[in-house]
C-alpha cells in the first residue's frame, strides 16, 4: 500500500513539475509564467518530497522533508509575490489582452510611489532607460 502511493505522490509531482515547465512555455506575459512557475512547481516538489519520505520511512529523512516542505511551501509564494512586484515597478509589460491592472492604482502597492520618487531624483530622459 505504501509502495502505491510512493508511486502516486511521484507521479503527481512530476506531472505537476512537467505543468510548470509548459507553462513557461505557454504562457503569453511574465507574469502569467511566474504564477505558473511558482504554484506548479511548489507543488510538485512537495509531493515529491512527501514521497522520498515514505519510502525511507526514518525519522531524520521524514524531520528534514517536512522541514524543507515547510519552509518551500513559505518562501515560494513570497518569492514569487515579490518578483512580480519588483518586475512591475520596473515596467514590465503586461500581456495585450489584459483586462485589469491592479497595481496601477493601488495605494498599498507602493509602486506608484516607487516610480514618482523616481522621476523625482532622476530627470525623465534617465528615468525611461
Amino acid at each position: 500500500m505504501t509502495d502505491i502511493l510512493i508511486m502516486i505522490l511521484s507521479t503527481l509531482g512530476a506531472l505537476f513539475i512537467l505543468v510548470a515547465s509548459v507553462g513557461i512555455y505557454k504562457m503569453p506575459d511574465f507574469y502569467s509564467r511566474l504564477s505558473v512557475t511558482i504554484k506548479a512547481a511548489t507543488l510538485g516538489i512537495g509531493a515529491i518530497l512527501i514521497a522520498s519520505a515514505l519510502f525511507f520511512a526514518e525519522f531524520s529523512v521524514t524531520t528534514k522533508t517536512i522541514s524543507i516542505i515547510f519552509f518551500l511551501f513559505l518562501t515560494a509564494p513570497v518569492a514569487g509575490y515579490l518578483i512580480g512586484k519588483v518586475a512591475y515597478v520596473n515596467e514590465t509589460k503586461l500581456w495585450k489582452h489584459s483586462i485589469i491592472d491592479e497595481m496601477k492604482y493601488d495605494p498599498d502597492s507602493f509602486c506608484t510611489q516607487v516610480k514618482e520618487k523616481e522621476e523625482e531624483v532622476l530627470p525623465k530622459s534617465e528615468a525611461k532607460k
